[in-house]
């Protein structure tokens, strides 16, 4: 297989240990940090495709909304406002910026802190949201939501591969995706309710309600417990050692804690992670951490989630119907992410990368197509309910490719993949580029939508073929190899080994000789 590395089962060392009930109660909890990302994002796009909350912030949308409606123009072109745009994209510009702030505390202070941290503020800019009289608090209340999601980001996924087992690292990470489309999922559901409250104050409850979720991290980030790799690296070394043992289930856990203990000996010779994430001996994590984000959101997922109710409205179908299509694909993200959380740890990360990316690029062609010959360049058409149908269909079938690879697999590769001395700053890397690309593609959507027309689903399917090739070629799998020995995989690759040198891998002596001899469990090169 090109580009693959061989794992044998284990992956590098197979330390001792199971998982504790204390562990999955913890990372539980703190998925729940994805509650607030996926709220966000099921909730812009409801709101912004309700008449009340149109007519109040964005008058220019409604008018050119009804006028399309009456006069059957163009479809494609009638919620094309970049007013209307930036209230959904501010939030990723400000969790753009949040996300490097938030590396120095998730270092600095710990994993727990900063989830704390990105839950009140969340919270705050919720209650502004859902107060908001006009258009600047409506955007204040999105950028202090965004410093939130911030926070979140940076430091769920990484305390969630430092808290699981290696042999279930997968499966916990991907909680967090799990608690991002179950948050888009809630927020599908509420539009749907308040899109019926009389008076046209629904859309007040939709927003304030992002409090829910807030309150639930920022709670429980209290009582989460510290990661042994963020104890070790803030020079608590007999909490870390007892909080190991109580993790992993079991006294024997010597192995593991002496390479937590080199691994963090390494990162204090690294006075300046931002500097040194530019060494050619971390080309790899560097590269991975703004190609993989980067291409999470060229899929043209988000154009689905956060604009769910606005497309389908634009395919022809009634307020109600097209939040309830939005529940649909929404339900369909949540059980087909349980997908992935099965599998991830069996099948691995490339299998589902390349299969989700097949599946994506087929449905991106068909949608594409339909759409194109009911509305043409024209973007005037009556489409039947059968027909209408069929879209949703294979919307929901794009979603759920989505759903078991580049939507977990989009954070679970990026948090595992960094060695401790860079992994605040790959991280934050990686959160800002994602959400660099979120603004971006938010902020575009609709004019390209109005421009390109339905080709646009065949400009993001070129994306998912480019992606697709740059898996199968450069991703090595990094199933169930533990975090802190990572370097072997790259070491070992057919293309990132020329960057790492025999003596950057420190891992431990014996399994720094089991690198260098090439009598460890990892097997070498393209395969």
């Amino acid at each position: 297989m090109a580009g693959g590395v061989v794992v044998n089962t284990g992956g590098g060392k197979d330390y001792p240990g199971k998982l504790t009930m204390f562990v999955l109660l913890a990372c539980i909890v703190a998925a729940t940090g994805g509650l607030i990302f996926g709220y966000d994002i099921g909730i812009s796009g409801g709101v912004t495709s309700m008449n009340p909350f149109l007519m109040k912030f964005f008058p220019s949308v409604y008018r050119k909304e009804q006028e399309a409606e009456r006069n059957q123009s163009n479809q494609y072109c009638k919620f094309d406002s970049q007013l209307l745009t930036m209230f959904t994209s501010s939030l990723y510009l400000a969790a753009l910026v949040a996300s490097f702030f938030a590396a120095t505390v998730t270092r600095v202070a710990g994993r727990k802190w900063s989830m704390f941290g990105g839950g009140v503020t969340f919270l705050i800019g919720a209650a502004l949201n859902g107060a908001a009289k006009d258009v600047i608090m409506l955007i204040l209340g999105r950028v202090l939501l965004g410093i939130g999601v911030g926070f979140a980001n940076q430091s769920v996924p990484v305390y969630l591969s430092e808290m699981a087992p290696a042999r279930l690292r997968g499966m916990l990470n991907i909680g967090f995706q799990l608690m991002i489309t179950i948050g888009i999922l809630c927020a599908n559901l509420i539009n749907y309710g308040t899109a019926k409250i009389k008076g046209g104050w629904g859309w007040r409850v939709s927003l304030a309600l992002a409090a829910v979720p807030a309150a639930i991290i920022a709670v429980g980030a209290l009582f989460l417990p510290d990661t042994p790799n963020s104890l070790i690296e803030r020079g608590h070394t007999d909490s870390a050692k007892r909080m190991l043992k109580r993790v992993r289930g079991t006294e024997d856990v010597e192995e593991e804690y002496n390479d937590l203990v080199a691994a963090s000996e390494e990162s204090k010779l690294v006075a300046h992670p931002w500097r040194n994430i530019l060494q050619p001996r971390y080309r790899p994590q560097l590269v991975m951490a703004i190609v993989i984000p980067m291409f999470q959101q060229l899929t043209g997922i988000n154009v689905i989630m956060f604009y769910a109710p606005v497309l389908f409205k634009t395919l022809g179908f009634a307020d109600d119907a097209s939040l309830m299509s939005a529940v649909i694909t929404g339900l369909v993200n949540v059980f087909a992410t349980f997908v992935s959380i099965v599998t991830v740890d069996r099948l691995g990360r490339r299998k589902l990368f390349l299969q989700g990316g097949a599946q994506m690029l087929a449905c991106q062609i068909v949608v594409g197509s339909l759409i194109g010959a009911k509305f043409g360049f024209s973007g005037v058409a009556e489409i039947p309910k059968a027909y209408a149908a069929i879209v949703v269909l294979f919307i929901c079938a794009y979603v759920a490719g989505f759903a078991w690879s580049w939507g977990p697999l989009g954070w679970l590769v990026p948090s595992e993949i960094f060695p401790l001395e860079i992994r605040s700053a790959g991280q934050s890397i990686n959160v800002s580029v994602n959400m660099l690309c979120t603004f971006i593609i938010a902020q575009a959507f609709l004019p390209m939508l109005c421009r390109f027309k339905f080709i646009l689903f065949f400009f993001f399917g070129a994306w998912v073929v480019v992606m697709t090739i740059f898996v199968a070629l450069f991703l090595p799998e990094t199933k169930n190899v533990p975090i802190e020995e990572m370097v072997l995989v790259w070491k070992s690759h057919w293309y990132w080994g020329r960057f790492i040198r025999d003596e950057d891998v420190h891992v431990g002596a014996d399994l720094e000789m089991r690198g260098a001899n090439g009598n460890g469990k990892l097997g070498g090169g393209a395969q």
